[in-house]
């Protein structure tokens, strides 16, 4: 069939639906209430048939945005038999070889094409290793694109999310995307993703959300004012609130960020994370802490990827995931080799030792004979582990100490009983007595700390900046107010040196303390943090020391702690110390007993391991803690209480460690694909999406069809195309290294509004943009912004990729300088017509699974490597237009028996194309097959799945089919300059 196909019957699930609908690819043109529109997105829905974005095109609606459901308008894909053929006037034949170029870009590259296609055009360092994650979702050794990334803290995870989104986006699987982050790293992972990947995210908060719905009309989904957000946990976790309309709405892409807390089953986390994950084609989670010790809750994790990877959660393998999981530590080959010379080694982990003074002795004293006793006699207390809480506290400093002992005063004074809380309060109020006039003088950490800080150069004259940790909010706030004078900071610049960084504070407190640490141009020196700071944070970029005011009971917490400034980009060796404070009381239980020996504990495993987390096989922070008293109540050391777990002391850890083994062991150094072997090994030589035009054929180079040679190149011609008078129009400008600055139009200004609004008003970019290709210029910006003197951490220029909104804008603008219908005729060297034909096939989701673009004679002779044959007919920007009159007419008689050669070519060789799409999903259906589950929920999750499965493969239905342009011999060429086209195909 050459037009579209209908089918009477509809049925209520989307997928099936999508079977009988039309086929409406990106690029293609449809008419829609009498005007013509460019497609850009097409999704199969439940009730309303196939939802179409389209950009308007014809006169009235030219440039205007909007969404047709095909069950509510009529949405006619033009008919390719009624193509109109038209001359091109424009010089080199600009117009129509914008036009080629401009449809290979806008279609999705196809299910079936599997090797990363835009990995070398973004600001990034080229490391393979950073490249696995999306050679894994794009592998085929999954159904969906479904992956936990599993990468230790510092290795770049939000650099492998984004390269595994541009590529969705490239495949036509990345429009609607939702990205879920804890609240301190929103604005963060936001930056990350324009600023090296030009995909931007529009930041929603409550607040965001709730002036949304003001704005929309009532009952309006805010969720799909924009298409391409990120949200805190914190705000989507009221399930309550927003669960409504999430239920409502399909993404094509979610990703959660720290997703280890979403394994509590019935937590507000769970549930969001059981409410998005099958509603989107594509789902992402990442954590550098993704296991938690039971195998059971991990099972949870990975069925939200795929419900079907595991059979039995409390046994199961490795193997059984490996579809789904990806991890490395900074010791793994693949990263250790990559990375020589771009990540500065860490230095050891300094402990510095504080003689406790006499008040603090005092303490000590009251500690070691009342509430934690040295001859092991019962404590004061009637709970166990509160003893060790006044110790931490104490550790910690003594405002958090204060805190504690009056918190439990208040809590024991509430109880009936005086005569059972008796002892204990007054202990209790003993201890309030020895902390009460306590200051900074009485303080041995507080006096190491200004030691140490001076000693690395922090202070007025200097712009050295530090991270100092502490658990105890107390303690942060007490700090805050005598740290600066203590370091020669006065006036104003006391408060400006120092911020705060806690739980209490909001999301938009805590973004602003990390970009600010972040900015050179701050004055920020001191950032004082809690742990709330010890998972996903970026303080490196300014900063590579790091001092513990306090030590946490957690190897995991200590590594995450210290992944805060050791990571990525680090430019200088990280320093680490920790404040240790001492005692000469005989039983004291000072820091020597405890922290000093988890900071030795956690150096030790980071340098041979790559990580701490597997030590005590607990995989949480709070599990190694709680663990940690115990062992101490029980009179173990902490060695004992380290090495006890994964000895097989304790009941049931050697199966425990056993299982964990397979997961936290040496990763393989190459991507699987779905049959085992190496991905590069079983990428076909020509992939079923048709042939790569300049691709170099390798697992990670080009595989893009271009006409022209650079991107660069495609939008200086465009501009030329679309704005002969830009410097007049736009007020163009463009200087000897690429950068060029502009005033973006209102048809641009419409599509920037999805920029983060903070880029947008801090840079003036509705007044003025600067763009580049030169990624050196591109970097020096993003540089800048973090450099003395800035304000702002966004940069002014912006790099230009194939996902830029300048780029689709020109794309755009491009396509539609045809009109309606309408394929340019181009004088070549071929010596015969040759039609181009676009011919996709697609599965019944509407996605393209066979993409080949072709050049087809009357006589029915088919090439289907476009590109080389564009380049072997001399279509380029060096060829000439010589303004010859053509007759049309009999070219377009010809119309219908070219593309029935065209559809007849296709047919012949689908099946051969089809193979190895139809091989890996059967196989999943297999897998699907032995997995059995006794519940009716495990039924519908089966036969959802097999669905899903046959859902993906290429319809029953005729290749859409499309003529592009039509290439025509030169009249005045000698007859030898024109080679005819081969009728033998090119080799598939």
């Amino acid at each position: 069939m050459t037009a579209v196909q209908t089918s009477p019957e509809q049925h209520g699930d989307a997928s099936d639906a999508a079977g009988h609908e039309q086929q409406f690819p990106a690029g293609a043109q449809v008419l829609v209430r009498d005007e013509v529109w460019l497609v850009r997105n097409a999704v199969p829905t439940t009730d309303d048939g196939t939802r179409v974005e389209v950009v308007g095109v014809s006169d009235f609606v030219r440039d205007q945005e909007a969404v047709f459901f095909t069950g509510l308008d009529t949405v006619e894909l033009i008919d390719p038999r009624d193509t109109r053929l038209i001359a091109d006037d424009s010089p080199t034949y600009r117009r129509s070889r914008l036009f080629l170029e401009a449809v290979l870009r806008r279609t999705a590259l196809p299910q079936s094409e599997r090797r990363l296609a835009l990995a070398d055009s973004f600001l990034l360092d080229p490391l393979p290793y950073q490249r696995r994650p999306a050679e894994l979702a794009l592998s085929g050794a999954n159904l969906r694109p479904r992956l936990l990334i599993a990468d230790v803290v510092g290795l770049g995870k939000t650099l492998e999310i984004g390269l595994t989104l541009a590529e969705l986006i490239r495949r036509g699987r990345g429009e609607r995307i939702l990205v879920v982050t804890p609240q301190h790293v929103l604005e963060q992972f936001q930056h990350e993703l324009w600023t090296r990947f030009a995909i931007p995210l529009v930041r929603l908060d409550s607040v965001g959300i709730e002036r949304i719905q003001r704005e929309i009309p009532a009952g309006r989904n805010p969720f799909t004012f924009f298409k391409r957000v990120i949200v805190s946990i914190d705000t989507l976790k009221n399930t309550d609130q927003y669960r409504h309309h999430l239920e409502q709405i399909r993404w094509d892409a979610v990703v959660i960020d720290e997703s280890h807390n979403l394994i509590n089953r019935g937590s507000l986390r769970n549930q969001l994370a059981q409410t998005l994950a099958p509603r989107t084609d594509a789902l992402i989670l990442a954590s550098a802490t993704p296991h938690n010790g039971d195998a059971r809750s991990f099972a949870e994790l990975i069925a939200l990827l795929d419900p079907a990877a595991i059979r039995d959660p409390e046994n199961y393998r490795a193997e059984d995931i490996e579809h789904l999981f990806i991890r490395r530590t900074k010791v793994s080959t693949e990263v250790r080799e990559q990375m020589k010379g771009q990540w500065a080694d860490r230095g050891p982990s300094q402990a510095v030792h504080c003689p406790a003074t006499p008040a603090e002795e005092r303490i000590f004293e009251e500690l070691a004979a009342v509430w934690l006793p040295r001859d092991g006699s019962p404590s004061v207390s009637s709970v166990p582990l509160f003893p060790y809480t006044l110790l931490k506290s104490f550790l910690s400093s003594h405002a958090a100490l204060k805190a504690t002992v009056s918190a439990r005063i208040k809590t024991l004074e509430k109880k009936d009983d005086p005569r059972a809380t008796a002892t204990e309060l007054a202990a209790l109020r003993r201890l309030a007595d020895l902390t009460t006039d306590l200051t900074e003088a009485d303080s041995a950490k507080f006096a190491a700390l200004v030691e140490q800080l001076k000693g690395i150069g922090v202070g007025p004259s200097s712009d050295t900046r530090v991270v100092v940790f502490s658990e105890r909010v107390q303690t942060l706030e007490w700090l805050a107010t005598v740290l600066p004078a203590a370091l020669g900071f006065r006036g104003r610049t006391a408060k400006d040196c120092l911020r705060v960084m806690h739980g209490g504070l909001s999301d938009e407190q805590q973004m602003r303390v990390v970009e600010e640490f972040g900015l050179a141009g701050a004055p920020v020196r001191i950032l004082l943090t809690g742990d709330v700071a010890s998972e996903g944070v970026n303080l490196h970029r300014q900063c590579h020391q790091l001092v513990h005011y306090d030590v946490p009971w957690s190897l995991i917490r200590i590594e995450q702690r210290n992944g805060r400034i050791d990571r990525y980009g680090q430019a200088h060796p990280p320093q680490f110390r920790a404040l240790i404070l001492t005692s000469g009381t005989e039983g004291a239980k000072d820091d020597t007993l405890v922290s000093e020996r988890l900071l030795e504990r956690e150096d030790q495993a980071h340098r041979s391991l790559g990580t701490a987390e597997a030590v005590t096989g607990l995989y949480r922070a709070e599990a190694e803690e709680k663990s940690l008293i115990q062992d101490l109540l029980r009179g173990r050391t902490v060695d004992e209480s380290l090495d006890g777990r994964r000895s097989g002391e304790d009941a049931g850890t050697d199966a425990m460690d056993d299982f964990l083994a397979d997961f936290f062991g040496t990763v393989g150094d190459e991507p699987q694909a779905d049959d085992g072997t190496a991905a590069e090994e079983s990428a076909p030589e020509t992939p079923a999406g048709g042939t790569t035009g300049t691709g170099t054929g390798d697992a990670t180079g080009s595989v893009l069809p271009r006409l022209f040679d650079s991107t660069a190149h495609f939008l200086d011609e465009a501009l030329r195309e679309v704005y002969p008078d830009a410097r007049a129009r736009l007020d163009l400008d463009r200087d000897e290294q690429g950068l060029l600055s502009f005033r973006p139009p209102a048809d641009l200004l419409h599509r920037l509004k999805a920029l983060p609004v903070d880029y947008l008003r801090e840079q003036r970019l509705r007044e003025r943009l600067l763009v580049t290709f030169n990624r050196r210029l591109a970097q020096q910006s993003l540089q800048r912004a973090r450099e003395a003197g800035s304000t702002s951490s966004w940069p002014e220029i912006s790099l230009l990729t194939d996902l830029h909104p300048v780029v689709e804008w020109l794309t755009d603008k491009v396509l539609v300088r045809l009109g309606r219908q309408e394929a340019p005729m181009i004088t070549a060297e071929v010596a015969e017509p040759t039609y181009l034909v676009q011919g996709v096939y697609s599965n019944a989701l509407g996605r393209p699974t066979v993409v080949k673009w072709m050049g087809v004679t009357r006589n029915g002779a088919v090439d289907d490597d476009m590109v080389s044959l564009l380049r072997r007919s001399g279509v380029g920007p060096t060829m000439a237009n010589k303004l010859r009159h053509r007759d049309p007419a009999p070219l377009a008689a010809a119309i219908p028996a070219v593309l029935e050669a065209a559809e007849a070519f296709m047919e012949r060789h689908r099946d051969a194309w089809d193979r190895p799409l139809r091989e890996s999903i059967e196989r999943h259906k297999l897998r699907l097959g032995d997995w059995e589950q006794p519940t009716l929920a495990g039924e519908h999750t089966k036969r959802r799945l097999t669905d899903l499965a046959d859902d993906l493969l290429t319809t029953g239905q005729g290749p859409m089919l499309r003529v592009l342009a039509v290439l025509l011999p030169d009249p005045d060429a000698p007859p030898a300059a024109s080679a005819p086209l081969s009728a033998t195909p090119a080799a598939l």
